[in-house]
Order: C-alpha cells, then sequence, then structure tokens
C-alpha cells in the first residue's frame, strides 16, 4: 500500500540534480520544486514563510536552493506584500567623502534589519535629484535624502507616498536627523578669537544648500557674542578646485581665519594659499567643516568642526525602518552634537 503524501507534499530527501537551465540565468521556485518533488506553492511558502511547512521539508528546499544557487527577487517579493526589502538613498556629490560614512551607517543598519540599500546621486542638482527620487519610488519602500537640494514641497509630496527621512536638513511634516552646528562653530570661534584673530571669513557652500546657510547663521552669533568681525564669501562649488578658486578673494578680504563650509573647501583654500606663499597656521588659520576621511593628510593636518556623519547615516535609516514597521514617528527632528576638533591648520596668528 502506497503512504500518503506529508500535508506539504514533501518528498523523500536525496541528492539534487541541477535541471537544465534552458538559457535561463538564475533559478526560479519552479526548478527547485522540479528537483525536490514539492508543490511550486511549498517551496514559495517555505522560502516566505518557514514556519509554515514541516522541519523536513523546509531542509530539503533549503539545500536545494544552495545547491541551485537560488536568489530571492525582491520584486516578486513585493507582488504579495508590496515591500521589496529595499530602501533608497540619494546623495547630493557620490565623489564627496562627506557622504562615505553616511552611506556606510545607513548601509550597516540596513544589512542588520535585513535590508537592501539602493544608491544615486543629484550631482548638486535640484531637477536631478527629484527625478532620480521619483524613479526610486517606484520600487523601494522608503527614502532617504542626504543634504537635499529640492525644494521642501517636493520632499513632502514624496513622503505622502512613501516614508522619507531627510538628513543635513529640516524640513517640516518629516522626519529629519540634523547636525547641531552651534556647538562646534562656537568652539571653533572661541578658539580662533583665544589666538589673537578679530576677523573671520566664512567659505559659504551651494546657495540650495539649507545647512550651509545655518553654518553661516552659526558663525555669525558665535562671532558677535566672542566680539569678532565675520564676513561671507561665496564658493563656485564645494569642492577642493573651489576652496582653490576662492583663494584670492579670502586674501582681498582682510581675514585672518577662515571657516569653510566644508572640508574639501579648507584643502582647496590651504593649497592654494600656501602655493601663493601664505603659511599656514602663522598668517593665516583655516578651519574645515565635516571632519571626512583624510582631513589630517594634509599639512598641516586640517583643523575641523567634527559631524557624526555615520551616526547621521545610521540614525536616518534606523528612523525610516522603524516608519516601514509602523513604530516610528512620522516627524520630528533628531539632533546629534558636533564639535572642534584642532590640528595643525589653525593656531596663534605671528603676522
Amino acid at each position: 500500500m502506497t503512504e500518503p503524501k506529508t500535508p506539504d507534499d514533501a518528498a523523500t530527501p536525496g541528492p539534487v540534480k541541477k535541471p537544465a537551465r534552458n538559457g535561463k540565468s538564475s533559478a526560479t521556485i519552479y526548478d527547485i520544486a522540479k528537483v525536490t518533488g514539492v508543490n511550486p506553492s511549498t517551496v514559495s511558502r517555505a522560502l516566505s514563510k518557514p514556519g509554515r511547512v514541516s522541519a523536513k521539508t523546509l531542509k530539503l528546499i533549503e539545500d536545494a536552493a544552495a545547491e541551485l544557487n537560488y536568489q530571492v527577487n525582491p520584486f516578486a517579493r513585493a507582488l504579495p506584500t508590496g515591500r521589496t526589502s529595499t530602501f533608497g538613498l540619494i546623495v547630493a556629490d557620490i565623489t564627496n567623502p562627506t557622504f562615505f560614512d553616511i552611506i556606510r551607517g545607513a548601509e550597516t543598519t540596513a544589512a542588520v534589519r535585513d535590508y537592501t540599500l539602493v544608491l544615486a546621486e543629484s550631482a548638486e542638482s535640484a531637477v536631478t535629484e527629484l527625478t532620480a527620487a521619483r524613479r526610486m519610488m517606484a520600487t523601494v519602500d522608503g527614502l532617504i535624502l542626504a543634504s537635499p537640494r529640492m525644494d521642501d514641497d517636493d520632499i513632502r509630496t514624496l513622503a505622502r507616498d512613501k516614508p522619507v527621512v531627510v538628513i543635513n536638513r529640516e524640513v517640516d511634516g518629516v522626519p529629519c536627523v540634523v547636525p547641531e552646528v552651534n556647538k562646534g562653530i562656537g568652539e571653533a570661534v572661541r578658539s580662533l578669537a583665544a589666538n589673537g584673530h578679530r576677523k573671520v571669513a566664512f567659505v559659504a557652500g551651494p546657495a540650495q544648500s539649507w545647512m550651509s546657510a545655518r553654518r553661516w547663521d552659526g558663525v555669525q552669533a558665535a562671532c558677535e557674542w566672542s566680539r569678532l568681525e565675520a564676513v561671507r564669501l561665496e564658493s563656485a562649488k564645494p569642492t577642493v578646485d573651489g576652496g582653490r578658486q576662492v583663494a584670492r578673494d579670502v586674501l582681498a578680504s582682510g581675514a585672518t581665519a577662515v571657516l569653510t563650509y566644508n572640508d574639501l573647501l579648507a584643502i582647496g583654500l590651504m593649497q592654494e594659499l600656501q602655493a601663493a606663499g601664505v603659511v599656514v597656521p602663522d598668517q593665516i588659520s583655516i578651519v574645515g567643516f565635516d571632519d571626512i576621511f583624510g582631513a589630517d593628510f594634509t599639512t598641516p593636518p586640517l583643523t575641523t568642526v567634527r559631524s557624526p556623519l555615520g551616526a547621521c547615516g545610521s540614525s536616518a535609516a534606523r528612523l525610516l525602518l522603524d516608519l516601514l514597521q509602523g513604530t516610528g514617528e512620522p516627524a520630528g527632528t533628531l539632533r546629534v552634537e558636533t564639535e572642534l576638533v584642532v590640528r595643525g591648520s589653525s593656531g596663534r596668528l605671528l603676522s
């Protein structure tokens, strides 16, 4: 008499025989069903909800999936659940080391929560950023915008479709992670005042940068408190080359100390001034912002206001994933502190 099959149609475990691929690039649940002798629906249940099949059947299917190098298709998984287990991260400039730790922090949190990070950049363009965001929103569960350049209204429109978290900017009605710049800037300005400086130049970032405006506000307030004169200078772009281009304006301003929007501007400025024979820090002190990887590789090493970039990335990812799981707050701002890191590019004014 033939014994009936198990409730989940499990076959007796045996050696897995790989099916002919017929030009296919990857295995499917039907291939697994063929070599194990169970129904495709049972394979699907085992791979998506393993608690719904017997331990024997689960082991058989998992062994076959491993042997066939089966990879879960997140978009196929999304059909019944509406979720792809992916989220997007758009950065303003992928070549800027400022974003390296943000990306790594977000990716680490994504991996722990069994999510995949999808990356794009805006190249400092609000139009490019909005286009990329709309495209990504069609295939991801949520989105993180790092130093976004688009309008607040565009960000809120995206957030009405799927969860959105913003880094380095505050947008009403959207969860944000923002470095608190006043502490670090205050420490930097007080250090410059103690070293004999009386006029400070701030080299600004992109006109559409929310954070550049906040940093300038912080410099003005700190200089007023310490009774220093503050002057704002514009940069062509927030890069090393942009720092080189602003060097003449810095010298013409009469400032003996400079705070820059980011470390790349500070590095380019220092290189150009040194090439012109200006001694750093004896004749002019330079302070960057963010403490990117390589900030201490310069000669002299760069003094900078450190932003906890990795913590910003991981915190934003955690906020987003909590929203996706229904446990997060739909709005509000998480603030992380900045601090001054004193190195060789700032010091007492000697001439």
